[in-house]
């Protein structure tokens, strides 16, 4: 046994234990109503999987053939119940009553809503993005939410891959913003380990478009060696809206792993980056994606890893060295390595809890 699984396995049985004496997730009062902190589903995935329990695992809407699932509002009203001041959902309803119910919802809770509607891939597909623009309008949305690329450095293995990709997120992008322009419902593009901040920059410059701007995500740029600051500053003036997470980092042998952890573990100043995005826009929303999962491995120290970063400067790689070695986690990652899913719902509700406990107490969310 390796020191890793030593300490892998002294972490699961301390969670497990520490979890045991909780009880089943409760509402947290919020008194924010919508601008208070909202769920994005990814922070409760263990509890989304156990309601697909027998059902098919849900389509990745970044492949081409994606069609979406039936709409359900569980995920929305799971939010409500948490006492969470919004909620991100993976598609709008198409069903005229299922329309009505959910707006009378939103209306009735006070609560903030976004939906992931997948852009067109060509000009056929538009009518059909534009009625998900009209369906989320008439519902209420805050905003639509999009996450076009998976993990660049784990994606792409030449850096003509990595052209193609962003060309083509490119397109997409210039067929929907005059949809959403047309139906003034903004359209936020999630810095998901695509393009570096600096390049989501250029994009959003030369776009030009008033409702198409950023939904930033608060640790994922950490795996391009950005400072967290650097991507919030760099992306700020096309920030719309933000998923809100704290982040640890460890060194391992061929780079660091990254991870999600309970807000005030981590090394990002949250409260900084809050006030200065609530300065930007009093209103700005923010969805909680505290992912409960194995930690990252972002490969740092392998060729393969910088095949698509050719512009990377050596000042930034310094920089980033100096505090990954100054804000190094203390203590073991989060790991769900050997927890069935009902181990998995309780870490993952006992890990949510404590950052909209913080996010309450701390951060005026």
């Amino acid at each position: 046994m390796t020191r890793r699984d030593i300490l892998t396995a002294a972490s699961s049985a301390a969670l497990l234990s520490q979890v045991a004496g909780n009880a089943a997730a409760e509402p947290i009062p919020n008194p924010k109503g919508k601008l208070g902190m909202g769920g994005a589903p990814t922070s409760f995935g263990a509890h989304n999987a156990s309601m697909r329990a027998g059902r098919p695992a849900g389509p990745n809407p970044r492949d081409p053939n994606y069609v979406a699932p039936p709409f359900t509002d569980e995920f929305f009203e799971y939010c409500h119940s948490l006492g969470l001041g919004g909620a991100e959902m993976a598609n709008v309803p198409s069903d005229p009553a299922a329309i009505g119910k959910l707006k009378e919802k939103v209306q009735q809770y006070n609560m903030h809503i976004s939906f992931n509607v997948p852009l067109p891939r060509n000009e056929a597909d538009v009518p059909r993005f534009e009625a998900g623009v009209k369906t989320a309008k008439e519902i209420g949305a805050w905003s639509l939410h999009a996450a076009l690329t998976g993990r660049r450095y784990e994606d792409m293995k030449t850096l003509a891959d990595y052209r193609a990709s962003f060309d083509n997120n490119q397109r997409m992008v210039a067929l929907a913003a005059p949809v959403v322009a047309k139906h003034q419902l903004r359209l936020a593009l999630e810095n998901h380990k695509g393009w570096s901040a600096a390049e989501q920059a250029s994009w959003m410059k030369r776009l030009g478009n008033d409702f198409v701007g950023v939904h930033l995500d608060f640790g994922n740029n950490v795996s391009f060696l950005e400072d967290p600051m650097y991507t919030l500053e760099t992306l700020k003036p096309w920030v719309f809206g933000a998923h809100i997470k704290d982040m640890g980092i460890l060194p391992y042998e061929h780079g660091f792993l990254l991870s999600e952890v309970p807000f005030g573990e981590g090394f990002l100043d949250l409260k900084k980056m809050v006030d200065i995005l609530r300065q930007k826009d009093p209103n700005m929303l923010f969805d909680l994606e505290m992912i409960t999962r194995e930690p990252l491995k972002v490969p740092i120290y392998t060729d393969q890893y910088w095949v698509t970063f050719k512009e990377t400067p050596p000042q930034q790689v310094a920089k980033f060295m100096e505090m990954m070695q100054k804000n190094g986690s203390k203590k073991a990652l989060p790991t769900i390595a050997g927890l069935d899913l009902p181990a998995r719902l309780k870490l993952e509700e006992n890990y949510n809890l404590a950052c909209i406990r913080y996010a309450r107490q701390n951060l005026g969310l």
